[in-house]
């Protein structure tokens, strides 16, 4: 592949559309994955805290899932008071996601960026094209004023190209996300729940739901 002719085709912008696309993609399967092994984890291991014979495992749990994390510090703090946790799971959430956080952020940007990057490519091609113009006495040839304008569209169609699928892995993934936050809210609770029964002695072994 001849770089050059690349380079000359899609200009400056273009190539920080590439670079932004990248980036993009790399930030999109990331989050992803992580999301995806974060919410496995969490159901593999929640059953087993659930059981009666292990119930202080959550209390004690102290490895790097987030959503358990989140629930073993609510049963921490209001164990033993009755207050709405909905605000300390959202302190929670935030300080436990804020790397996922700060990248679906930058996905969002990406896909705002994205077209602006392709406009500023097409201005910089209609600058040259109107230069070429004027270098030829404004008689310029018809096939070489449409090929001009031609490659000066580019970035734009590369722009939208790279925002279109940014914003809709965005929201994709922020619905998923989303999601993380009430399946937490609902398991917190009902994690306080269990605990509370278990304490004041009125949970005798057997299957037990938290």
């Amino acid at each position: 592949m001849d770089f050059m002719a690349v380079y000359k085709m899609i200009g400056p912008a273009g190539c920080a559309l590439a670079a932004v696309a990248l980036i993009g993609v790399f930030l999109a399967l990331k989050t992803y994955i992580f999301l995806v092994v974060v919410w496995r984890e969490f159901h593999r291991k929640i059953p087993e805290m659930k059981r009666t014979d292990n119930s202080g495992k959550c209390m004690a749990y102290d490895g790097d899932n987030p959503l358990i994390c989140i629930i073993r510090d609510i049963v921490q703090t209001h164990a033993e008071h009755s207050e709405d946790i909905r605000a300390e799971v959202a302190y929670l959430f935030h300080r436990n996601f804020e790397k996922v956080t700060r990248e679906l952020c930058y996905l969002r940007l990406i896909s705002v960026m994205s077209p602006m990057l392709g406009l500023l490519g097409t201005i910089f091609g209609m600058v040259a094209v109107f230069a070429a113009i004027g270098r030829n006495g404004g008689a310029p040839d018809a096939a070489m004023l449409a090929t001009g304008i031609g490659e000066a569209l580019i970035t734009t169609i590369m722009g939208l190209c790279v925002a279109i699928p940014a914003l809709m892995v965005y929201y994709f993934l922020m619905l998923r996300f989303k999601g993380f936050h009430i399946e937490v809210v609902e398991y917190s609770y009902r994690a306080l729940e269990f605990y509370r029964q278990r304490k004041s002695g009125r949970l005798y072994g057997g299957d037990n739901n938290v």
